[in-house]
């Protein structure tokens, strides 16, 4: 599991337009409103195409370390 920080995440707008494109990658996530978090279940790679499509809609994403 890697947690992406995406502080842009401010309405639940936010989170529908997140959760859309990340269905269309075919990935396994969660999306939290309260938290700025998207949660990626799966690989390194995952997260990565995760960053680059919310990267696409205009949210900076930062994987924890």
């Amino acid at each position: 599991m890697i947690i992406l920080d995406v502080p842009e995440i401010h309405c639940h707008k936010c989170v529908e337009r997140i959760t859309k494109a990340l269905e269309e990658d075919k990935l396994t996530f969660s999306v939290s409103l309260e938290e700025k978090t998207v949660t990626i279940d799966g690989c390194q790679n995952c997260a990565n195409t995760a960053i680059s499509t919310l990267d696409d809609l205009g949210f900076t994403a930062i994987a924890r370390t």
